[in-house]
C-alpha cells in the first residue's frame, strides 16, 4: 500500500508493511526505540507500571520490563516497516494490561465494556506527518478484533489552534488520525484528552495477524 504525503514543497511515498511485535522481532524495536527508549526512557511501559516504579526503572529497567513481556509470548503492539527497515510502532493490548489507565480522573473507563487500547504511537522521524499512525492503527484495529476484541479505544492529544505539538508529547497520537481510521470520540473529561472508539470486526483467523501491504 503505498501512502502519500504532500504539500507545497514535496511529495513523498512510503510502502508500509505490519508486523506484529514478537521475540523475533526485539532486535527491531531497539531499533526503532534507539537509546533513548523511543522518549526519556520509556520504552512504552508507562502505561503498565505504577509511576514509582516507571521512574525508579527509566531507561535499562523498563526496556528489559518490555522485553520479559514479549518473550512471554504477549504481544503488546504492531511494527510498521518501510523497506524491511522498522519506522513506527503502535501499542495495542486489552486496557486491563494497561493499570495507569484506571488511575486516571481523565482517562477512566467510559463504561463497562471490555475494551482494547492503544495507548502508544512511535513513528521514526523521517517518516512523520505521512499518514502512518492512521495506516498503524488500522493495522491494530485488525490485531484487535482478531484476537476476539469488540471495541478499540484511543487516547489522543487535541493540538490547540495554530499551535503545532512536539513528538515527545503527541505519543498517544491525535484525533484527525484516528478519524482518518475510523475512530469516534465518545467521552472528552479534559479540553485536550478525547476518548475516541471503534467498532472492530472480528477476523475469520485466529493468531497473531501478519500483514503484507
Amino acid at each position: 500500500m503505498a501512502i502519500t504525503y504532500a504539500d507545497e514543497k514535496s511529495i513523498m511515498t512510503i510502502d508500509l508493511c505490519f508486523q506484529p511485535l514478537t521475540s523475533s522481532r526485539w532486535k527491531d524495536f531497539e531499533t526503532l526505540f534507539g537509546e533513548r527508549g523511543a522518549c526519556g526512557g520509556c520504552w512504552c511501559m508507562l502505561w503498565r507500571l505504577s509511576r514509582k516504579q516507571f521512574e525508579a526503572q527509566k531507561g535499562e529497567g523498563n526496556r528489559l520490563a518490555m522485553k520479559a513481556v514479549v518473550d512471554s509470548g504477549e504481544i503488546p503492539g504492531i511494527l510498521a516497516y518501510h523497506a524491511s527497515r522498522p519506522v513506527g510502532w503502535c501499542a495495542v493490548a486489552p486496557r486491563s494490561r494497561y493499570p495507569a489507565l484506571e488511575r486516571s480522573r481523565v482517562l477512566k473507563p467510559v463504561d463497562d465494556l471490555e475494551v482494547w487500547s492503544v495507548s502508544c504511537l512511535f513513528i521514526e522521524k523521517t517518516c512523520r506527518r505521512m499518514g502512518v499512525s492512521t495506516r498503524l492503527l488500522e493495522a491494530a484495529a485488525q490485531f484487535a478484533g482478531s484476537k476476539g476484541g469488540a471495541v478499540l479505544e484511543g487516547y489522543p492529544v487535541e493540538p490547540k489552534p495554530d499551535k503545532a505539538i512536539p513528538p515527545a508529547f503527541a505519543w498517544t497520537g491525535i484525533p484527525s488520525a484516528f478519524i482518518k481510521a475510523g475512530f469516534t470520540e465518545v467521552a472528552r473529561r479534559s479540553p485536550t484528552r478525547p476518548i475516541m472508539r471503534l467498532a472492530l470486526k472480528a477476523e475469520s483467523k485466529p493468531g497473531a495477524v501478519i500483514y503484507n501491504t
